[in-house]
């Protein structure tokens, strides 16, 4: 559940509600694809139940995700084409939220749009710390330690945002109804 911590930590209590409000619930069945490889993506999605599974053609799986993980993000970010694929390991609840409603919302509220991608940027940086201390690339955890953390530590900004990050997830969660 940690990764929708550092989204919903850097936004408003009103901006994790116009998520919920303007997301759609979705359902995904055991086995379905939810973004494949190579092909543009148009929405972002919280898992709110379930787990699903990141492969990389030519490598296999890289990644098993629970609830409070996301993905789908760094399509907000650059118009690339996905790097991995997706999978429902099983039937799964996701909250889908459409990339073009998103860019509207910004468009109509530049602190929602600050607060959005400030919100993504500590994710994704969050994401290749610890995939660079998981290949023991360079001195990652040398520098990890020299800056005061651990090697699986939240970033002191984050921490402070915690308990209301995991208050506005259970919102949600109890907005959509799951877990009810």
């Amino acid at each position: 559940m940690r990764k929708v911590l550092y989204i919903l930590g850097q936004l408003t209590d009103q901006d994790a509600e116009w998520l919920a409000r303007n997301g759609r619930r979705r359902e995904v069945p055991a086995g379905e694809t939810l973004i494949r490889q190579g092909q543009p993506v148009s929405a972002m999605f919280i898992l709110l139940d379930g787990h699903l599974e990141v492969q990389v053609n030519g490598i296999g799986r890289v990644a098993r995700l629970g609830s409070g993980e996301i993905v789908g993000e760094m399509s907000f970010v650059d118009k690339a084409p996905p790097a991995a694929s997706v999978l429902s390991l099983e039937n799964c609840v996701v909250l889908e939220l459409d990339k073009a409603a998103i860019e509207r919302r910004i468009a109509e509220d530049m602190g929602f749009g600050m607060r959005f991608y400030r919100a993504i940027a500590c994710f994704l940086s969050d994401r290749l710390r610890a995939t660079v201390t998981r290949l023991g690339y360079g001195t990652a955890q040398e520098e990890d330690a020299d800056q005061g953390l651990a090697a699986d530590e939240l970033d002191e900004s984050v921490l402070d945002t915690v308990s209301l990050a995991g208050d506005r997830f259970n919102r949600m969660l109890k907005m959509l109804g799951v877990g009810s």
